[in-house]
């Protein structure tokens, strides 16, 4: 009842064609590629050694900063959140004892 019914594919009626054409050659010559210019090597002296280092150290140094004050701002919001809860069911609680 629920069995799936593959469909057939018919045969081809009729006689098929190619669609090849004699006057267009099989590979066409291509020329190559230009090559691009050779680059100089870079060479780094033990001063561009240290300013590199010392560029990665600041860069860390500023990521960890931003990222320690947006916690300590989610810290300082959570806070005083928690603390406005219990204020205020503080103030509910003493409201409905009066």
């Amino acid at each position: 009842m629920l069995r799936p019914r593959i469909p057939t594919n018919p045969l081809p009626t009729g006689i098929v064609t190619g669609t090849a054409r004699n006057d267009v050659p099989a590979m066409p010559h291509q020329t190559p590629a230009p090559t691009a210019p050779a680059r100089p090597t870079v060479q780094l002296t033990p001063g561009a050694v240290v300013a590199v280092i010392g560029g990665g150290t600041a860069v860390v140094l500023v990521v960890g900063a931003v990222l320690v004050s947006m916690l300590l701002a989610v810290a300082v919001t959570a806070a005083s959140l928690a603390i406005s809860a219990l204020v205020i069911r503080s103030l509910v609680a003493s409201q409905n004892h009066r």
